[in-house]
């Protein structure tokens, strides 16, 4: 058989196995697996390099809007190109319904920012914020059968976040049309009060932002949520998880039969609330919801993960630019943490962090972080098995990892339109030095390889955790 590409001498990890074996590539897809493949227009030599399925991140935020006066760091150009360089080769990005807009508009709208600019293969999340009758019975049911599969709901946020009977209606349409919903749990009224009063204290610099997001607002929205999903017996996953607290709700859930997934991010294991701490306004580097903890709390989301509470670690890459009128050091902002854009960069690092803190270090296994960075994203949001694994017939969206290499993390190497990085002079060990997007290399050794941006957009089918109940309600 010849082949386009073979992928020689590495050894394969997949979220089951570990095995020495020949990747054989044919017309962007995995065709043989196999030992002495050589026969192909393009031999790459893998010897002494882990072959992964690429990175998927399912959470992040390009080109959104973020209020007045805010301009996101990453449009679909510069924030899939920060993929590729941290090994990734598709992003599950949102598309943000705004009041009074249907989600066609919308979809429209974020289709024309990402068209011709994806250097990775991408997807759209739907962001519900007017749950009207018209979008949850008419627009919802259609786009979950054109492939838009997967839903989000704010409980924070004014102008997101949905009231609780709104919650129930927007699950009780996901459980109807199959859509996977996935939630951000915070207690929007607790964060308003404490807000309130820390003002009337002159409490204002950026590391408030922390104490007015405690970790009860976000345990109590956790708990309401899982409790609203489980009256209209609807899946759903509960998306960056910063505590124990939460995580413990996430467990009794499930102990209870609730279908639900929990998803952790690389800053809650890494930062903690004394990084708001900076001096002048160098705290908002760290503003983002929810925020960092502390150290128990760390050592809770890498329990989570090792324990499998945790099916997914996502980046929730959500860039701004801190040295910017229209970022982070915005006017109001100098004024008040409460004007501070919330999020921070992290595509590009987050398989590196997991893969030092985590396989180098001995916390989880190479099939784990497969597992918790790829495959798992591909099966809950309806991607697997073209995406998400090494096998044959799958895409050949493969990662070759040095193990090896040493890095110290700076905001150049990363090439996302943020200015700074929170992880900058972080030292890591394990660093993807190749990433192949449907048999074409996109990355190598640091610097994109294709001058033309080849990312697609991925229609899905419905969630592993959701399809059963679609088709229980279809019987």
């Amino acid at each position: 058989m010849h082949f386009d590409t073979v992928i020689r001498h590495g050894t394969v990890v997949t979220a089951s196995d570990v095995f020495k074996s020949d990747v054989g590539i044919i017309d962007g897809r995995v065709a043989a697996l196999a030992a002495g493949l050589a026969d192909a227009d393009e031999i790459i030599d893998a010897r002494g390099l882990y072959v992964m399925p690429g990175g998927i991140d399912s959470h992040v935020h390009l080109d959104q809007p973020s209020g007045p006066g805010i301009v996101m760091a990453d449009g679909f150009d510069s924030g899939t190109r920060s993929a590729a360089i941290g090994g990734n080769t598709t992003v599950l990005a949102f598309c943000m319904q705004e009041k009074g807009q249907s989600l066609r508009s919308a979809l429209k709208a974020y289709h024309a920012k990402a068209e011709g600019h994806c250097h990775v293969d991408a997807a759209f999340h739907l962001v519900i914020t007017d749950p009207s009758a018209a979008v949850l019975g008419q627009e919802l049911p259609a786009l979950v059968a054109d492939g838009y599969t997967s839903i989000k709901i704010f409980m924070t946020y004014e102008g997101l976040r949905l009231r609780d009977d709104e919650i129930l209606s927007t699950l009780d349409a996901a459980r109807r049309t199959g859509a996977l919903a996935m939630v951000h749990c915070e207690n929007e009224d607790a964060i308003r009060y404490l807000i309130g009063r820390h003002e009337a204290e002159g409490l204002l610099e950026p590391r408030y932002h922390a104490t007015t997001r405690p970790i009860a607002a976000e345990r109590e929205a956790t708990h309401r949520a899982l409790s609203l999903a489980e009256i209209v017996d609807t899946p759903i996953v509960i998306v960056h998880v910063s505590n124990r607290q939460a995580m413990e709700e996430i467990r009794r859930a499930r102990e209870r039969g609730q279908k639900i997934a929990g998803e952790t991010c690389p800053q809650y294991l890494m930062l903690t609330a004394e990084d708001l701490d900076g001096d002048a306004l160098e705290g908002a580097k760290y503003v983002c919801s929810p925020p960092p903890r502390d150290r128990e709390s760390q050592e809770a989301c890498w329990n989570g993960i090792e324990q499998g509470v945790f099916e997914l670690f996502s980046s929730d890459h959500c860039p701004f630019r801190f040295n910017d009128s229209e970022g982070k050091s915005n006017e109001r902002g100098k004024q008040s943490f409460r004007w501070i854009p919330n999020g921070i960069p992290g595509v590009a690092t987050r398989l590196p962090i997991l893969f030092s803190e985590g396989v180098v270090k001995g916390r989880i296994d190479l099939n784990q972080f497969v597992a918790v960075t790829s495959t798992n994203h591909a099966k809950l949001y309806g991607l697997y098995p073209r995406k998400g694994t090494i096998a044959i017939g799958a895409d050949a969206d493969i990662a070759l990892w040095d193990p090896d290499q040493e890095v110290v993390i700076t905001n150049d190497i990363l090439q996302h339109g943020s200015d700074y990085t929170p992880y900058e002079g972080l030292a890591v060990r394990g660093w993807p030095v190749r990433t192949l997007l449907r048999g074409q290399t996109i990355m190598q050794d640091g610097h994109l390889s294709k001058a033309t941006a080849s990312g697609i957009y991925l229609r899905r089918t419905l969630s592993s955790l959701a399809r059963n109940c679609a088709e229980t309600n279809s019987v």
